[in-house]
């Protein structure tokens, strides 16, 4: 490995290691993707935020869908830049040795946003840009994806 990469593995490490204390983290340093993925300290991979389940934005199966996914991409944004940040890392819901890999959440790592103490998924659950998504500690059950089957408002 080179000089470099080791240098940011040790960083990646180091930020890893304080993040799990869950420390603040600062709004400029939190790239919203979409409703629930996120992008820290401009590094990939991408985080997955974990327990609930945010509409797709590219993926979109109905037009539904495509606008509630950009509503909660956008109220995801408006949270991170007006409250205090909190971010945890926690471990994905894989099989063993499948972690940052595709077959695990697409390569990305998974965590846990908060803002002002509460859990960013239990805002946009509230608020009916997400459903609930709890997983084990090795599989996720099928990804909920009730969008084009609800009634328009």
């Amino acid at each position: 490995m080179c000089v470099s990469r080791l240098i940011i593995v040790a960083l990646f490490a180091v930020a890893h290691s304080s993040l799990a204390r869950c420390e603040p983290i600062a709004a400029d340093q939190v790239h919203v993707v979409d409703g629930d993925t996120i992008r820290i300290y401009h590094e990939t991979p991408d985080v997955r935020l974990v327990g609930f389940n945010a509409p797709e934005t590219r993926r979109a199966q109905c037009a539904q869908e495509r606008e509630l996914g950009d509503r909660a991409t956008r109220r995801l944004r408006d949270i991170v830049r007006s409250q205090p940040l909190d971010f945890d890392f926690v471990d994905c819901s894989c099989p063993p040795g499948t972690e940052g890999t595709f077959s695990c959440n697409y390569g990305r790592s998974c965590g846990v946003l908060k803002a002002n103490g509460t859990d960013i998924g239990q805002t946009l659950i509230s608020e009916g840009l997400a459903v609930p998504f709890p997983c084990g500690p090795t599989r996720c059950p099928k990804t909920p994806r009730p969008w084009c089957n609800r009634p328009h408002s």
